[in-house]
Parts: C-alpha cells; structure tokens; sequence
C-alpha cells in the first residue's frame, strides 16, 4: 500500500495538517517540527501527490516560454538558460515555437493552453507597437525582446542602441572607417534590427564619418544563410570595406563564410564584429567578436519577475510593471584583432554612451 499523509503524521506524532503545511513550504514552521516531519518522510517513502496538490493550489509549477524560432543559436540558448533559471525556482518550462507567424503569437496571448502552465514568459517578433490590447491578459506575463514597449507587463530588453554604439565605436577604435552593416531592414522602425542600426549610425555621427548607404546591407531573416549572401552581394558589387558590424551571430557566421570564400584576410583586410555572443563564435576561424547582452541576466531576472507575479495575491497591491535592461559588453576576439590566434577574448562594458574603459582579458585554455 502507498505511505500516505497520514502515516507520516503517526511517524513524526503531529497533525496531518502539519505535514501538508511542510511539504508545502509553509514558513512558519519550528525547525524541530520541521526535522521530525521531513526525517518521517525519509524514512516512509513518502510521495507528494502532485496532480491532487496542483487541483487544490491551482499550481501547476510550470511556465510557458514563447521564442520565433530555435533553429537560431541565440533562442536555442535563451531557452536552456530560462530551463536553468526556472530550475532553480522548482520550475519545467514548456517551450512554444511561433515561428515569427503573427497568427502564432495571438495564439500564445489567448490564453487557450494557458491552463496547463502558471505563466508565460513571451518574446515576439510578429507583433509590434499596434497590438498592445493583446497584452493585458489575466495571467503572469514577461516580455522579452524590442518589438513591444509600454505593454502592460514586466518587460526585459536588451541595451541594443548602446550596444551597437559601442560595437561600431570599437571598430572605429582600430582605425576601421568602411564599416559595413549587415543585417538591416528597409523601414523598420521598431525592433532590434532597427535600434542596432540607430545605434551605428550614432556612432559613426559621434566620430563625424558620413554615412555611406552602399555599406548598410539589407537582410531578411537574420540566419547564416542571409548574412552569406548580404555580405557576398556587398563584396561582388564591389563595395569597399574594411570592417564588418553584424547584428546578430548567426550573421556574422555567415558573413565570415562569404569572405573566407573570396580569400579576404580576417581580421588583416576585413574586421568583424556579432551581436548576442552565441557559443558558436568562440569556435569558428578566427572566433569573431561579438556584443554580449548579458543573456544568463535576461533568463535570470525574465523567470525571478514571472515567479513574483505568480505567487502575488489578488488581495494585495499590485507592483507597478518594470522594464528591465542588464548589463552587457563588448568581447573582443581574433576577428578584430583584438587577441592573437588562441589569445582568448578582450571584453570591455557597455555604458548607455558608449564603453567603460575597464577591460579584463580572458586568456584561451592552455595560453
């Protein structure tokens, strides 16, 4: 027969009502109490009926974790940092794929699954500014991303305008003056694309260089594919550079790929410079350079403010919506220079007007 509350009540000579309130993590419990409690339930066996304590609590100690598209390194390792945020809150994450499809995304606001997990933490692509009604839902909700401001939700974003400041003031620091962008969208106004290519342009302004249209490169979907191809179509018409600001990883993956294809030296004739700092830059020949935008910190604060908003009771004042930015930098690597092959990486902080000049280098294993 399965141990049951009741046999751990006897065991440790309490009330049952005293060991559901340890299992489930009552406060105000004496630690003496507490011992004899969880030592009985060692000894017995004993399981917490889940499915029963989830009916009564309307707990189901599970978040939704919404991203366009896994494919891309930088939401593939978004999602293993929440999965390790919200672990380490006793939490699973169920992970959505909206594959940037605005029908998708509504979907994912209209609560429709929202039963099966306690809240959501959403990062859109599909939608923009004109759908904010779409997000005042009635349950927990964290937005990520730069495609919505102002919803009526905690929101945590990236320092993107700083950041690219930064990347292109660092480029400029190594007498680099044809930077190239690759990556920008035709008449974007809101979301990354648009805030890392205000921040070029800022940068370049500061250090009074005109803005040369022919070096900023339209793409579409930011893959590695489309970096290739920009970078490629810039090349073969012929336009001259002596720098690379890719705004994201995977682009600058692919922009490293059209150069290596037309024997173009990296960093010597041609620097580069990511965004998002994903695992895969630090392998590739050379490892590229790249903005961090403190991707664990968004994981970590986007679950801690979901978790707050969770375990809120109806009966208190609600706390005002936060908009979070964490940290970021610039690491440099062999792709500007910043390091000879093998040298490790150069990472210098963000500030919203630039960089900090504090610097820490972290040497490559063995060097």
């Amino acid at each position: 027969m399965p141990v049951t509350m009741h046999d751990v009540a006897a065991r440790a000579g309490v009330s049952i009502k005293t060991v559901s309130n340890v299992v489930n993590g009552y406060a105000h419990i004496r630690p003496s109490t507490r011992d004899r409690v969880e030592k009985a339930i060692q000894e017995l066996g004993y399981r917490v009926n889940v499915s029963a304590r989830n009916l009564r609590t309307r707990r189901t100690d599970m978040i939704t974790l919404a991203v366009p598209e896994l494919s891309l390194p930088y939401f593939a390792e978004l999602a293993d940092s929440v999965i390790q945020a919200a672990d380490a809150q006793g939490l699973t994450v169920l992970i959505e794929q909206t594959n940037a499809s605005r029908e998708r995304e509504l979907d994912v606001l209209s609560g429709h699954r929202r039963h099966l997990t306690d809240g959501l933490v959403f990062s859109p692509l599909a939608l923009g500014p004109d759908d904010l009604e779409h997000f005042d839902v009635d349950f927990p909700l964290v937005v990520l991303g730069e495609r919505i401001f102002g919803a009526p939700a905690d929101h945590v974003t990236m320092n993107n305008v700083a950041g690219a400041y930064a990347a292109t003031e660092h480029l400029l620091s190594l007498g680099r003056r044809r930077i190239a962008v690759v990556g920008a969208h035709a008449g974007e106004s809101v979301g990354s694309a648009a805030l890392r290519l205000a921040g070029y342009e800022q940068a370049l302004a500061d250090a009074g260089i005109p803005l040369d249209p022919r070096l900023v490169g339209e793409a579409g979907l930011w893959h590695r594919s489309t970096g290739a191809e920009t970078m490629g179509r810039m090349l073969d018409d012929g336009v001259e550079i002596d720098a690379v600001f890719a705004l994201n990883d995977a682009m600058a993956l692919g922009a490293l790929h059209a150069l290596h294809a037309r024997r173009v030296d990296v960093p010597g004739d041609v620097a580069i410079m990511g965004f998002d700092d994903v695992d895969d830059v630090r392998y590739s020949v050379p490892t590229i350079s790249s903005v961090s935008p403190g991707r664990p910190q968004i994981a970590r604060t986007a679950v801690e403010l979901l978790v707050e908003r969770i375990g809120a009771r109806p009966d208190e004042p609600q706390v005002p919506f936060r908009r979070v930015v964490p940290d970021s930098s610039v690491v440099g690597r062999e792709s500007t220079g910043d390091v000879p092959p093998g040298g490790g990486e150069r990472v210098v902080s963000v500030q919203p007007g630039g960089t900090e000049t504090v610097e820490v280098v972290r040497r490559a294993a063995g060097n």
